[in-house]
């Protein structure tokens, strides 16, 4: 790590360490203000003691993080065009880095301190978003290629429709567990409030299998947030440093031969793939046609990075000018393979570019450990903070009554299954709001009334997040560039 200072003056490293400084405290603010996802049911189902829930959720965190993988931290990156991290000034790419962390942690703050369910993910992204609409407006540029539009249109349908889905399953499962109790009258316990738990059998805690029960969800929503949100933290530290300090993190100096060996194999690869009969009738019947353009382009990226790459089995011999070209090279070729996989192609082609696409991409898509530990490190340690002003909105004023074990063990269920996938898959999605949608879906679904005045509040949290962070973030950049 202290490698990251040997090559700057002064100045530049204090920036680089404040830098990653707001990310620590980013993603510690995550792990205090989401913390409430995992532990507000365990507590007020009274399965777990409120700081044993927290240390526990630390931990399954912690795990998260350092198991959970890139999909998630490389999604946010690519959300800003490669031109624009790689062709600033240092300058501009600290104004850049402070603008998108500042916005997301003000606005976290806020939401923290009057007790809102408000989305990090939502913040982080909209934050970015403003970044690269004000660096079109200040420099003249195409606002249609500020931002790499497909990754956000993913990323803000899945945004939008996660909580959506959230509450739908939570609320299914809810009427499969009544189908069940119905039928088998010894799991009727399993819809006691704490409460009812106390009147009619005179015990304070769960049942224990319903405990174990609530326990393991728990520590699925944990571990599930961890490696989602977590990874969002590793993406803000890599593309730190990317932008400020990129002769050393542009490709990954310490791949193995074995790694850039598969990278080579993958540009041939693909270099036979262009090269087959569907593309030659590309280029013969659509000649001076985008479409043809675009064919002459990646064959030539093609070519450019099997020259650059030719006799090349240690990273650290390139220069810094071609790291700059071999990391342009591969991500432009990376871009293009998705167009190609949305086109109409059998899937057994699909199946070969994804592959391609994963080997092309492992020695830029990378983060060393020290940076996923430090991240794991703050996520949970910020979980151990802060917690209560959230669980007590999510236990006691998303339902006009207290939860059941069911309802709480259908939220946490949804949650930890969704997010989890969604970890797997490469998509940022929002801990805070699946979690808060599927307890209002659980209590729906059991004919509860909700208290609609924390739901609006929830919504309008939901509704500003986005705007509110891209307007936070662009005054910001927009002060900064006129600073500098």
């Amino acid at each position: 790590m202290l490698y990251l200072f040997s090559y700057s003056d002064l100045n530049h490293s204090l920036f680089i360490f404040l830098a990653l400084f707001f990310v620590l405290c980013y993603e510690a603010i995550n792990g205090f203000h989401d913390t409430a996802n995992a532990v507000s049911t365990l507590i007020y189902t009274r399965a777990m003691s409120s700081n044993l829930a927290v240390i526990m959720s630390g931990i399954f965190n912690f795990l998260g993080v350092l198991f959970g993988g890139l999909t998630v931290a490389y999604a946010i990156i690519h959300l800003l065009p490669n031109d624009l991290l790689l062709n600033g000034s240092s300058k501009q790419a600290l104004a850049m880095v402070f603008s998108i962390l500042l916005a997301a942690i003000l606005w976290n703050l806020s939401t923290w301190y009057f007790c809102l369910p408000a989305s990090s993910s939502h913040s982080l992204i909209g934050a970015i978003i403003g970044i690269g609409l004000t660096n079109a407006l200040t420099t003249g540029s195409s606002l249609v290629n500020a931002l790499n539009i497909p990754k956000i249109l993913n990323i803000f349908v899945s945004l939008v429709l996660s909580p959506i889905i959230g509450l739908i399953i939570s609320g299914s499962l809810i009427f499969l567990l009544r189908y069940i109790s119905n039928k088998y009258k010894k799991f009727n316990k399993i819809h006691m409030t704490p409460l009812e738990r106390k009147q009619n059998d005179g015990k304070k805690n769960p049942p224990i299998s319903i405990k174990i029960a609530l326990i393991l969800s728990s520590i699925g929503v944990s571990y599930a947030h961890g490696a989602n949100d977590g990874q969002k933290g590793i993406g803000l530290i890599m593309l730190v440093l990317v932008s400020i300090a990129p002769v050393n993190f542009l490709v990954n100096l310490n791949a193995s031969k074995k790694e850039i060996i598969y990278t080579k194999n993958a540009i041939n690869d693909l270099d036979k793939y262009y090269s087959n009969d569907y593309f030659q009738i590309i280029k013969k019947k659509y000649k001076n046609n985008k479409l043809y353009f675009n064919y002459i382009n990646i064959i030539k990226n093609i070519k450019d990075t099997q020259n650059l790459l030719n006799h090349v089995y240690d990273y650290n011999i390139l220069n810094i000018q071609q790291r700059f070209q071999l990391r342009h090279f591969l991500l432009y070729i990376s871009e293009n393979i998705d167009q190609i996989t949305n086109s109409n192609i059998s899937n057994n082609e699909k199946i070969f570019l994804y592959k391609i696409k994963k080997n092309i991409l492992i020695t830029v898509e990378y983060a060393p450990i020290w940076i996923i530990l430090i991240i794991a490190l703050a996520l949970s340690i910020g979980t151990m903070f802060g917690w209560k002003r959230i669980v007590v909105t999510i236990g006691e004023k998303i339902g006009k009554k207290r939860m059941t074990y069911a309802q709480a063990m259908s939220a946490q269920i949804t949650a930890s299954v969704s997010i989890g996938i969604a970890s797997y898959t490469g998509i940022p999605v929002s801990t805070t709001h699946i979690l808060s949608s599927s307890v209002a879906g659980s209590m729906l679904a059991d004919g509860d009334q909700i208290q609609k005045s924390t739901i609006k509040n929830i919504i309008l949290a939901w509704i500003l997040t986005l705007p509110v962070s891209i307007l936070l973030s662009s005054f910001l950049y927009w002060i900064a560039l006129f600073l500098i």
